[in-house]
C-alpha cells in the first residue's frame, strides 16, 4: 500500500512539474566532483580516540590471503569462498567507507594469485560490486545466505583445495538470485548511539499523515535482548561489531570473534585455525603491549573506525537544491527518511546528544511484491527493507531528479531498488554515493 500510495502523490507532483517546465532529455553526471566530503574521523573526538580511528583503517585497507604469505597481501584468513579480500576494497567511493568503486575490483580477484575462478555474469568492470544470496535451497526450502563469488582453488597458497564456485548461471536461469551492494559506513556511530526510545518515538510521530500515505513500519528486533537492530539492507545486524563480524566471515571468509566458525570447511581447504581473526596476544612487531588498535582483532578494528567516523558533508544548498527539498518534503519522502535524529549518552563524549541528519528512520517498511527480494533476515520478510539514509543530500528539482537509482536507462520513476547498483538522489546529487 505504501508503494502505491506514495507512486500515486508522485505522480500528481510529476504532472505539475511537466506542465511547469520543460521535457528535454536528462543526463545523470554522476557522483559529485571535487573533494569526498566523507572518510574523515568525527569532529571533536579525544586524541585516543582519533589515535585509535586512525590506526583502525589501516586494517580496514590491509588486504588478506589465505594465510598471510604473500607478499602485499598480509592479512590472514582468507576463504575458502569470499566475494573480495580487503573491505576497504568494496568500501571505496568516494573514500575509504564508501560503496563500489570504478571499475569493479571483483573481475580482477577472480584470478588473483593463480585462482581458478570464472567472473560471475553480472560481475562486469563498469558495475557495482555485487554479493548475492540464493533464495531457496535444492529441496525448496529457503536460503537466503551469502554464496561466495569465488573460492581459493588454484591459488598459490591455497594448494590442495579443490572447492567448486557455485553454478551461477543455474541460479540465475532458476530465477534464485538476489544481489547486494556495499553501503557506506560513514556516521554509523551515531546510529549506534541512538536510543531505541528515540527511533520508536520518530516512527510513531505523524501517524495520521503517514496513514495517509499508506506508510506503516516497524523495527527489526533482536531475538536475544529485545533491542532494536538498525545495521544491513534489512537491519539484521545489531551492532557494528556484528555488522563488522558477519561481513569479514561471509565477504572474505575470515572466521572471527563474533562468527567463529569457518564457511564452506570442506577437506583440502582449511588452513588455520579458528577463529582467524582474534584479540592479540602480541602485537604484529612481537610485543606484548601496545596500543588499543595494536592489541585488538581485525573486527574490534573494523567496529572503531565505522564508529568514529564523521557522516557525509553536503555541497552548499543551490536555490535549485532547496526547491527540490521542499518538493522532497512535500512528497512525504521525510515520512521515513527522517532528516533529523539525535544520539543518547554515548562511551564518545564527542557523539554525547548529537543532532545528526541522516534521512532515515531506521525501521522497516513494505515495498511490494515487485521489489521483493524473497529474503527472510530476522523480522524482516521478503519485501520488507530498512529505510536506506541519504545523509544529508541536497535536492534537485526536475521530476527525472526523483530517481533514487542510477543504472537504468529508461524513464520509468523508480523510487526504492535497492539491489540496483550505484543508489544516488537523481543527477544533482551531491552527496557521497550511497
Amino acid at each position: 500500500m505504501k508503494h502505491r500510495s506514495l507512486l500515486a502523490v508522485v505522480g500528481l507532483a510529476l504532472t505539475v512539474i511537466v506542465n511547469a517546465g520543460s521535457l528535454e532529455a536528462q543526463h545523470d553526471p554522476g557522483p559529485r566532483g571535487g573533494a569526498a566530503g566523507a572518510g574523515g574521523l568525527f569532529p571533536g573526538l579525544s586524541p585516543n580516540e582519533q589515535s585509535f580511528f586512525n590506526q583502525a583503517i589501516g586494517a580496514f585497507m590491509e588486504i588478506d590471503s589465505v594465510s598471510g604469505s604473500i607478499s602485499g597481501e598480509p592479512g590472514s584468513g582468507l576463504g575458502p569462498t569470499f566475494n573480495g579480500n580487503s573491505c576497504a576494497q568494496c568500501h571505496a567511493q568516494p573514500a575509504i567507507g564508501g560503496s563500489s568503486p570504478t571499475p569493479n575490483p571483483q573481475v580482477g580477484l577472480a584470478n588473483l594469485d593463480g585462482a581458478q575462478n570464472t567472473v560471475p555474469s553480472f560481475v562486469t568492470t563498469d558495475g557495482p560490486v555485487r554479493e548475492a544470496r540464493f533464495i531457496r535451497n535444492p529441496d525448496g526450502s529457503l536460503d537466503g545466505g551469502v554464496h561466495g563469488l569465488y573460492t581459493i582453488a588454484g591459488r598459490s597458497d591455497g594448494e590442495g583445495c579443490n572447492l567448486a564456485q557455485p553454478n551461477f548461471a543455474q541460479q540465475l536461469t532458476a530465477n534464485n538470485v538476489i544481489f547486494r551492494i556495499p553501503t557506506p559506513i560513514f556516521g554509523l556511530g551515531l546510529v549506534e548511539a541512538t536510543p531505541d526510545s528515540t527511533l520508536q518515538a520518530n516512527l510513531a510521530a505523524n501517524r495520521g499523515v503517514k496513514s495517509q500515505f499508506g506508510i506503516n513500519g516497524s523495527f527489526n528486533m533482536s531475538g536475544n535482548d529485545g533491542t532494536i537492530t538498525r545495521f544491513g539492507w534489512k537491519a539484521q545486524n545489531k551492532s557494528l561489531m556484528v555488522f563488522a563480524g558477519e561481513a569479514y566471515n561471509v565477504e572474505q571468509g575470515v572466521s572471527n570473534e563474533a562468527f567463529g566458525n569457518e564457511r564452506s570447511a570442506v577437506a583440502g581447504c582449511v588452513y588455520n585455525g579458528s577463529p582467524e581473526d582474534a584479540t592479540k596476544m602480541l602485537t604484529d612487531a612481537g610485543s606484548p603491549t601496545g596500543t588499543e588498535a595494536e592489541m585488538s582483532s581485525d573486527l574490534v578494528n573494523f567496529a572503531a573506525f565505522m564508529r568514529l567516523s564523521a557522516p557525509p558533508t553536503p555541497a552548499p544548498m543551490s536555490a535549485s537544491a532547496a526547491n527540490g527539498a521542499n518538493l522532497f518534503n512535500s512528497l512525504g519522502c521525510t515520512l521515513c527518511h527522517t532528516s533529523t535524529l539525535t544520539t543518547g549518552m554515548a562511551k564518545s563524549a564527542a557523539m554525547s546528544n548529537v543532532t545528526y541528519h541522516p534521512f532515515s528512520d531506521f525501521a522497516l517498511h513494505h515495498m511490494g511484491s515487485r521489489l521483493s527480494d524473497g529474503i527472510n533476515q530476522g523480522a524482516a520478510g521478503p519485501d520488507q527493507f530498512r529505510t536506506a539514509p541519504l545523509w544529508a543530500p541536497v535536492f534537485p528539482t526536475r521530476w527525472t531528479h526523483l530517481r533514487l537509482v542510477a543504472g537504468d536507462p529508461g524513464p520509468r520513476l523508480k523510487l526504492h531498488q535497492p539491489h540496483q547498483p550505484k543508489l544516488r538522489l537523481g543527477s544533482e546529487w551531491r552527496g557521497p554515493q550511497i
